[in-house]
């Protein structure tokens, strides 16, 4: 098995996900573009205020149909997500309860996407900051019946605390195997839920590596460690996600970047650097 690539549960994961946030009308050309260079894990959710998920299914068809991937090939990640996240336009009854929402935005996004079973299903955060609600219970558990039938291989959650997470898995049926948050250097990379999740066999996902870290990637000590390696802060920044357990998102617009990005199996870093980088900004 290659470096892009993991095996969890002896099923092959890519270690470089591709992101298809905020892409509105060029969602599907930019998607495709992205399995084009090589990219074979896609991420979205069915949250219409920030992700086109059907756009996203188009570009998989597409894909598939021109015989540049099979699904197999394809590492599905999408997410539930509540409505206090979303818009108007809404994947399910806002009147019915929790569990039956669930159902019908997974129904909605098999259909969008095209697909019979997605690979991870992701709860879109809880529904406040601190704690899990009796709402979030409810989701999760109408997540774990959408597993129990077959219709996918792995529950998740992002957008979430440390203690959130470990009381989740404390009294989950079917505990989260995906973790995915946004990642601040300042916060030394979301160290304490990475750390939980190396101890408890999660794996973590960081999300906005770079435009939450614009101060990091500046950092002339990054470009230090980029010029010794004759490479670009955005690759060095990625290479490190990579050595220190994580699998990172990216969502570039521009194939000269998706190709760079990929590149980054292509080259290893020293500890001490690793080191520099974990403490670069931190507070």
């Amino acid at each position: 098995m290659s470096e892009r690539t993991m095996s969890i549960d002896d099923f092959s994961v890519p270690q470089f996900l591709y992101g298809t946030a905020w892409k509105e009308d060029e969602t599907a050309r930019l998607t495709e573009l992205a399995i084009e260079q090589g990219f074979r894990g896609i991420d979205t959710a069915n949250q219409r205020r920030h992700y086109h998920e059907a756009a996203v299914g188009q570009a998989i068809q597409s894909a598939i149909s021109k015989r540049l991937v099979v699904r197999d090939d394809l590492f599905l990640q999408t997410k539930f997500t509540f409505q206090r996240g979303q818009d108007q336009r809404l994947p399910y009854d806002p009147e019915a309860p929790i569990s039956k929402q669930v159902e019908q935005s997974f129904a909605s996004s098999l259909t969008h996407l095209g697909i019979e079973t997605i690979d991870s299903y992701l709860l879109h955060g809880p529904t406040q900051r601190v704690g899990l609600t009796a709402d979030d219970w409810a989701a999760w558990r109408a997540m774990e019946v959408i597993h129990g039938s077959g219709r996918v291989r792995w529950l998740g959650v992002s957008n979430v605390t440390l203690e959130q997470l470990q009381a989740l898995c404390k009294e989950a049926r079917v505990p989260p195997r995906f973790v995915q948050n946004r990642c601040y250097a300042s916060q030394g990379w979301d160290r304490q839920v990475r750390e939980f999740c190396r101890v408890h066999g999660l794996v973590y996902q960081g999300f906005s590596l770079l435009t939450a870290n614009r101060d990091a990637t500046a950092h002339p000590e990054l470009a230090r460690i980029a010029k010794r390696h004759s490479r670009t802060p955005s690759q060095i920044v990625f290479r490190f996600a990579l050595d220190i357990g994580m699998i990172p998102l990216t969502g570039t617009t521009d194939p000269h970047h998706m190709q760079a990005d990929l590149e980054v199996f292509n080259f290893t870093m020293e500890a001490d650097e690793l080191k520099t980088i974990e403490h670069l900004v931190a507070s």
